[in-house]
């Protein structure tokens, strides 16, 4: 049996690879939305794609599927109850695949989503007994699936459904079967992931904290205390898996912009997002423009910060970082990219348009400034940070307020300085707060940790 994990950083989005190169067929499970590795390695291993897999409809990153179909004319599954308006071929609990010696049997384990599944693998030429269980987003490594996301309406339901999977339906397995699970660190569709891609079911039973309740109440308490963030890009992505997404080569065709294209499409409504990093773009930026760097949770901030709808332009250091951007926004459903600035932005500054800056304000400068002015120190970082370790005069307001219309309490052309970790999280704020009519922001560079870097003090709550 071939048998292959593929990852997509920042995400945290895991798919698979499962098949017989002697049988020379293959199944992609949870396939991502640029296919190429899938084609490779069936490329390289002699296997024809004819099984494509979705473990539920996903919420966090568009499928592949449809890529895939078209490349392979491999056929789509996914469970019965499913409201997918796409070609596709149903699943229940108990269908078996064989693929020369890969065995995959179906689950049905809803409680992330009504229509969730698990996989039961067998590898037929070592032994008969199951060997790992693919386990969608109902278990992952050290965490559980959410059951907010298909609505608050069947909440209850789905909690029910995530416990009676978990401890009845798991139960029957196993502590030696293999985990594998569609998402791992990074990912908005648990809490607590670890970094580790796969684990056991005993040790999560042993180690995994959403495993260890006596009683189902206990574990709804616990389930319901607190969600992660839902990005405005996950009910878009939902619609975009029930329809079946676009292939890519539908998309609006990638441009190579002059300013005065550029230009002419901001003024009809076109979002600016500028890929460079904290420092360039606090030089100089296009007025409007929002600050949403190359980082590991690029696509996770996408899909906070902008509308999935909305036409996009972008401003980049070169070609290869449009492309690596674009890839990244077709994951989460962006598919309205435009086009880039061509020559970037000192194509931009040389054609005499007006250009915006957001001061960066090192920490020695902010310290000295603190003792002898009134300027207002606004921390942008999660509660679980602000709690462990601050800047002893700033106040919280975390950045998922902000991007939810929370906007300081502060006068209009009042001094504020924004800080997070690094000055990633607080670029994106004091983007936000420019174009709500905020006059003097600034951002803490490097944020806290060049503030502790530079030995300055911080206190805990």
């Amino acid at each position: 049996m071939y048998f292959n994990q593929i990852a997509v950083p920042g995400l945290g989005c895991l798919s698979y690879v499962i098949g017989c190169p002697r049988a020379k067929a293959m199944a992609v499970v949870d396939p991502k939305r640029d296919v190429q590795d899938y084609l490779t390695i069936a490329r390289e291993e002699g296997m024809q794609i004819t099984h494509v897999i979705n473990t539920h409809v996903h919420a966090d990153h568009v499928s592949g599927d449809q890529e895939l179909r078209l490349a392979t004319g491999a056929d789509i599954y996914i469970h019965e109850s499913a409201a997918v308006e796409y070609k596709h071929k149903d699943l229940k609990e108990g269908d078996v695949f064989e693929l020369g010696a890969a065995k995959i049997e179906v689950l049905h384990t809803p409680g992330h989503t009504p229509n969730a599944i698990s996989l039961l693998v067998t590898d037929m030429a070592r032994s008969e007994e199951p060997e790992m269980l693919l386990t969608g987003d109902l278990l992952f490594v050290g965490d559980i699936g959410r059951p907010d996301l298909p609505g608050a309406e069947i909440l209850d339901e789905q909690v029910e459904n995530l416990y009676h999977s978990l401890y009845v339906k798991l139960a029957d397995y196993p502590d030696h079967l293999e985990v594998y699970p569609a998402h791992g660190e990074g990912s908005l569709c648990g809490r607590g992931m670890s970094a580790k891609k796969n684990s056991t079911l005993g040790y999560e039973r042993r180690a995994n904290p959403m495993l260890r309740f006596e009683s189902f109440e206990a574990f709804k308490k616990e389930v319901m205390s607190a969600f992660p963030v839902r990005p405005k890009s996950f009910s878009h992505i939902i619609q975009t898996n029930l329809k079946g997404a676009a292939t890519l080569d539908a998309c609006p065709m990638d441009k190579s912009l002059t300013p005065k294209q550029f230009e002419e499409m901001v003024a009809d409504g076109a979002i600016i997002i500028d890929a460079r990093d904290s420092a360039a773009f606090g030089g100089f930026h296009i007025p409007g423009s929002i600050n949403i760097g190359f980082e590991k949770q690029l696509a996770n901030w996408v899909g906070m910060v902008v509308d999935p709808n909305a036409e996009l332009l972008l401003v980049v250091d070169d070609r290869e970082d449009y492309d690596r951007m674009v890839t990244e926004l077709h994951r989460i459903g962006y598919d309205l990219i435009f086009g880039y600035l061509s020559g970037g932005i000192m194509a931009w500054l040389m054609s005499g348009r007006p250009v915006d800056q957001l001061e960066q304000i090192s920490p020695h400068q902010l310290a000295g400034r603190l003792e002898k002015s009134g300027l207002r120190v606004i921390d942008v970082r999660t509660p679980a940070e602000w709690n462990a370790s601050r800047i002893k005069w700033a106040e919280h307001l975390p950045l998922s307020d902000i991007l939810e219309d929370q906007l300081p309490d502060a006068q209009k052309d009042e001094e504020l300085v924004l800080q997070c970790g690094s000055g990633y999280r607080s670029n994106i704020g004091a983007s936000i707060l420019r174009q709500a009519g905020y006059l003097h922001v600034k951002s803490l560079a490097g944020g806290v940790f060049a503030w502790s870097n530079a030995g300055l003090p911080l206190i805990s709550t």
